[in-house]
């Protein structure tokens, strides 16, 4: 019978000897390797071996005695096998504390005995907490620096009961050890005979694992289509259950539901996979599938909805802000997203929610997102894997938050009526080189002047920034038209007139857009195809015609016009003055239009 495995992650404050501790743990238990001993010990100082080295391997690391980086270690004694993950102390790398916590089972919370619990102390077991981990080993370190004294570990003990009382449903484990020296880590000690308890690995290997994603309903975000002349596959990862050859699955968001065909793999078909394995599913018939989709259970499939309640890790010195966009990954798909709300912030002297307009780095607080388009998820605490996500800067491209969903609430069918009326949305599109971008800066100088709140948004800039990493599939140019959409509707909100200049092929997204979008005009920028050629500056229709661009709009693309505009600019026959004056006077009286419905009524209205 293969041996049961046990995944570990350190937690607690800088030099409280969690690499200590996980060296002497390898050492002491024979998982180091004679090689790797002759190298810690010619990096060591003062002749003495520093266990420590065996997970602190960055340069930076030995040399500042800290960790920087997560660094993973896998042992196994006769009853378990380990992975255990070692994790920075430093508030600066929470981040890298949080990616070992995510898939651990056990936290090994330790503490300096001379300090007792610390701010960094109780960050980090609340994170794990919120990550799902129920077991703690709480490590009280250092124990020779306090002459082994039993009184100084029982004051530990009451001191850390206020954040026991918080963190429901925790089982926790208190034991002294001096991880320098092996008291307690592996063998007990005999300089402690007041402790009468397990040793730390006696411990882990006989601690309960969590239950496993087996018994949950199946999931499998598709993270890539295998395609060939007479093989459909779409392969990915079972995050949680399993599937076996003819069950019926359900495909999100199509809804479609078929059947697995087969289960293909090097070793020939299996006839059933299971969480974590990495597979491609066939399925009985042709439905349209892509990155991003979700394959599920029919009986219990994931709930749908744009708008969550979560819990957030901050990570960034760049404060979280309502009303930002951002982009949040969610299992092996990317939406543009904002939060709307930020309801509290986790104050770690007492673990209470305190209110909280912005959050700062390590911050942890409480927020109400949304997101341009459904994800198909489920709480964290019903599934870590579909209920978690995170958040990515669009500009720098850098993770700055973790998530972890709390409650996937309902979306609202429509939006409450404010004091501040919605703003409009100009949305320019055309061929390229038919003149959008002039018009659209001529139109933003025009209502700029004239004390109008505005913003521009070009679709070459977007690309470089919002929708970096897009291709320019068909797919992908719809999700880039839903990216700048979503800004659009988002700054429209706040009262403020988006001016989109982009080229927007297709007319299907654009109506997406136009459907969410309670102040929406379109203006088609129409200049006939060979004056476009003319103007093209940058050669980009001579290079397209050359086959030097591949799927270029107007050449080897199609570009489907609006059928019913509220503005057009034939900007072959007009001035670029008389075409802005056009888009002007439409959005000045859309404006004037909508303020009329946010009049308070007046006493002549009342009688």
């Amino acid at each position: 019978m293969p041996l049961e495995l046990l995944r570990l992650s350190t937690a607690g404050s800088v030099d409280d000897g969690k690499s200590s501790l996980i060296g002497r743990l390898l050492y002491d238990s024979g998982g180091i390797y004679d090689d790797q001993l002759q190298a810690i010990g010619r990096a060591s100082r003062n002749g003495a071996l520093e266990l420590a080295f065996v997970t602190d391997g960055l340069r930076a690391e030995r040399e500042q005695g800290i960790t920087i980086d997560v660094a993973y270690r896998y042992f196994s004694t006769k009853r378990r096998k380990f992975i255990i993950a070692d994790t920075p102390g430093h508030e600066q790398y929470t981040r890298n504390m949080a990616t070992g916590a995510s898939t651990a089972q056990v936290s090994l919370v330790l503490m300096d005995a001379r300090k007792g619990v610390l701010p960094q102390t109780i960050r980090h077991a609340f994170i794990a907490w919120l990550l799902g981990i129920r077991n703690f080993v709480v490590v009280v370190n250092k124990m020779d620096l306090v002459g082994f004294r039993e009184d100084v570990f029982e004051g530990i003990r009451r001191q850390f009961e206020s954040v026991q009382d918080r963190l429901d449903g925790a089982h926790f484990y208190f034991v002294p050890v001096v991880a320098t020296d092996g008291d307690n880590v592996v063998q007990p000690s005999k300089r402690m005979d007041w402790f009468n308890g397990p040793s730390v690995l006696e411990y882990l290997e006989t601690v309960p694992v969590a239950e496993s994603a087996n018994g949950r309903p199946f999931r499998m975000p598709v993270q890539h289509v295998i395609r060939a002349e007479d093989y459909r596959g779409y392969a990915g990862q079972i995050v949680s259950g399993s599937v076996a050859v003819g069950d019926e699955i359900e495909v999100f968001p199509s809804r479609r539901k078929v059947r697995v065909a087969r289960i293909p793999s090097f070793q020939g078909d299996l006839m059933e996979a299971f969480a974590p394995m990495s597979v491609s599913l066939c399925l009985d018939d042709h439905v349209d599938v892509s990155r991003g989709d979700v394959l599920a259970d029919t009986t219990n499939p994931p709930q749908s909805s744009r708008t969550f309640r979560a819990r957030v890790v901050w990570m960034s010195e760049m404060p979280l802000a309502a009303n930002r966009p951002y982009l949040l990954k969610h299992m092996s798909q990317i939406v543009c997203g904002e939060v709307t709300k930020i309801h509290s912030r986790l104050d770690l002297t007492n673990l209470s929610e305190q209110p909280a307009i912005s959050l700062g780095l390590n911050d942890i607080g409480i927020v109400t997102l949304q997101t341009h388009r459904s994800l198909f998820c489920d709480p964290y605490q019903v599934d870590r894997k579909t209920g978690s996500f995170i958040f990515v800067d669009p500009i720098t491209n850098l993770t700055v938050g973790a998530g972890m969903i709390e409650e996937v609430q309902e979306d609202r069918a429509s939006r409450a009526r404010t004091a501040i009326p919605d703003g409009v949305t100009v949305w320019l599109t055309g061929l390229s080189s038919a003149g959008k971008s002039t018009l659209s800066r001529a139109v933003y100088e025009r209502l700029w002047a004239r004390g109008h709140r505005v913003e521009l948004l070009d679709g070459d800039e977007v690309r470089q920034h919002l929708s970096r990493g897009l291709s320019f599939s068909k797919e992908d140019r719809n999700e880039n038209i839903k990216r700048i959409g979503f800004v659009a509707e988002m700054l429209a909100r706040h009262g403020v007139i988006a001016i989109v200049s982009a080229i927007s092929p297709y007319r299907e997204v654009r109506d997406e857009v136009r459907a969410r979008i309670t102040n929406f005009l379109e203006v088609y920028v129409n200049a006939p195809i060979g004056t476009c050629e003319e103007r093209d500056v940058k050669g980009l229709y001579r290079r397209a015609r050359a086959g030097e661009i591949p799927g270029f709009t107007g050449i080897d693309d199609p570009y489907e016009p609006p059928l019913s505009p509220e503005v057009e600019c034939r900007t072959d026959r007009e001035t670029i003055a008389e075409s802005a004056q056009k888009i002007v006077d439409a959005v000045e009286a859309r404006l004037s239009e909508s303020r009329e419905d946010y009049l308070p009524d007046s006493p002549m209205t009342r009688l």
